[in-house]
Order: structure tokens, then C-alpha cells, then sequence
């Protein structure tokens, strides 16, 4: 079945060359084929895509056109609550002196000067920024999150549930084909040449399978499912204290791609400040938004 029109509109390639990455087409169709029918039974495909649309655009208009240095600490905390990982450590940074360190952070990773330096650069200094320890791994998410919201085309989404070398796991090792994979460290790096060989790839399986446009955000959903149900699999191992027991097959899709911030009746988000106490999204349009992409399907 053909999702799109036929002119296709892929992301932007990469320049040179990557690492090898050797995809299983069998663990891909199975995952493609259950996130359509998973999406079927909320609201269809579009819905989804459309969700992972306006997330993108909240990040662009927080941080791509106006001054980061004047960024609301309110529209930070919006946005934050639609980043699974880093809504559960970022309580620290929601006030001073943190607040001043994030929005430095911010500012240097978005400004557009810095455009020409190499991505894993601009992720590193942005890293730098903050202790350089376990509770501080979400940062690079943060980052990751924040360059895909602004640029999709350009920047693929690079969180480490996506492929994180150190753990040796992710979405890469979720599809790799080789019969002995639970036994094995794969030697892949876990820079921007990784994910864009990674996008390259799973573009060209979507296309494969009549995907022809919307294809940034396929990718996202699919690596999303693909991860998803590795977590079901393993009763929520991964991010524990923010997963629960799925009741429906689209549960941790929806919460890795943060989709699930805000509750859609009262504005109360995922997002905790160090207290414990949620927070509430009042402004009408950021909460109009945040109900649109928790509502794929749910009441």
C-alpha cells in the first residue's frame, strides 16, 4: 500500500562516506508493518505525523526565531515536556542558577554562526556545559532533540535510544542482521555520520515499501516502534521510572517520541520541577498543541 504521492521527497544526503550498517529487511517490515496497523487504530498514520509536525514547529518557534536569550523559562518547560528523557532530570535547570546555565547552553548550540561547525562538535561543547556524569546524560538528548525540531532535514534525530555506543544499545542493535547479536558489542560510533547512514537507509526501505513523502518523520516512527517493542518485550526495562505497562501497542512509541507530555484535559505535564509538583501548561496555544500531539487516538 502506497503512503504519499509519487514524487518522492527524501531527507537531505549525506556528503562522503559512513559507517556500514547491516539492517535486517525482515525485522524492519515486521516493525513497519505493525506500526501501521498500531496507528490504524488511532487516528491512522497522518495523525501521527502530523503530531511529530507540530512538535517540531513548538521547537522552532522557542528557539529558531527569536532570541534564545530571551527564552520564556514557561516555553522551555513546554517543550521539555515532549522529550521523554530529559523531562525526568531536567528539574535542576528549571531555576537558578541552572536556568542561566541552560539558556547559555541553548544559545550557543542554535546560533546560526555556528552552523559550520561539525555537528559532533556542536553536541560536545553543548555537553560541556554540564557535569560531565551519569545523571547528566540526558543533556545530549536535549541536544539532539532540540537541532531535530529546529532543522529535520538536516539534523536526524540522534537520541541514545536511537544508538548509544557506550551501552551498546539502541535501534541499531534492535535491526542489525546477525543471528548472534545478543552476543555481541557492536563497534559503531554513535556520531551524526551514524544517524544519517541510519536515515539514508531506513528512507530507502520506506520508499521500498511506497512511503514517499513525510519520510523524516516515518523514519522517527519507525525507529520509534522498533524500540518500542523492544521495551515491551523486556517489561519496561529501559527508562523505568517513566514507562509503564503498555495498554495498547503504541504506548512506548508514543512516549519516546515524547507525545504523551500533557494530559489532555487538564494541561498537567510530565514535566516535574524538584519539588515533585507537575507543571501545567496555561497558555492557550501551547496547550492546544500539546493536546493535538497526546491525541493520537486517545481520549
Amino acid at each position: 500500500m502506497a503512503h504519499g504521492s509519487t514524487t518522492p521527497q527524501v531527507p537531505v544526503p549525506m556528503d562522503g562516506g559512513g559507517p556500514r550498517l547491516d539492517l535486517s529487511g525482515p525485522i524492519l517490515k515486521r516493525a513497519f508493518e505493525t506500526l501501521i496497523a498500531g496507528s490504524e487504530s488511532q487516528g491512522g498514520i497522518e495523525q501521527w505525523i502530523d503530531a511529530l509536525k507540530l512538535k517540531s514547529r513548538m521547537i522552532r518557534q522557542a528557539l529558531g526565531e527569536g532570541d534564545p536569550t530571551d527564552l520564556p523559562l514557561d516555553t522551555f518547560k513546554s517543550i521539555c515536556a515532549f522529550m521523554a528523557s530529559v523531562r525526568r532530570r531536567v528539574a535542576l535547570y528549571l531555576e537558578q542558577p541552572g536556568w542561566d546555565d541552560m539558556v547559555a547552553a541553548l544559545t550557543e548550540l542554535v546560533d546560526p554562526d555556528r552552523g559550520v561547525v561539525p555537528v559532533d562538535r556542536r553536541i560536545d561543547d553543548f555537553c560541556a556545559h554540564f557535569p560531565r556524569d551519569r545523571k547528566h546524560r540526558w543533556v545530549r538528548d536535549l541536544a539532539a532533540e532540540v537541532l531535530h525540531g529546529l532543522d529535520p532535514e538536516r539534523y536526524p534525530l540522534m537520541c541514545r535510544w536511537i544508538w548509544d555506543r557506550q551501552a551498546n544499545s539502541g535501534v541499531i542493535r534492535e535491526i542489525w542482521f546477525d543471528e548472534d547479536i545478543d552476543n555481541m558489542t557492536l563497534d559503531i560510533p554513535d556520531g551524526y555520520d551514524t544517524f544519517l547512514v541510519l536515515r539514508q537507509e531506513l528512507s530507502q526501505f520506506l520508499s521500498d515499501n511506497g512511503v514517499f513523502r513525510d519520510v523524516v518523520w516515518y523514519v522517527d516512527l519507525l525507529c520509534a516502534k522498533v524500540y518500542g517493542d523492544y521495551i515491551a518485550a523486556q517489561g519496561g526495562l529501559y527508562l523505568r521510572a517513566d514507562f509503564s505497562a503498555p495498554g495498547d501497542p503504541m504506548e512506548h512509541t508514543r512516549r519516546l517520541l515524547g507525545l504523551d507530555g500533557v494530559s489532555p484535559r487538564s494541561g498537567r505535564t510530565r514535566l516535574k520541577a524538584i519539588d515533585g509538583e507537575a507543571f501545567v501548561i496555561e497558555d492557550d496555544n501551547l496547550l492546544e498543541g500539546g493536546r493535538a500531539m497526546h491525541n493520537n487516538g486517545n481520549d
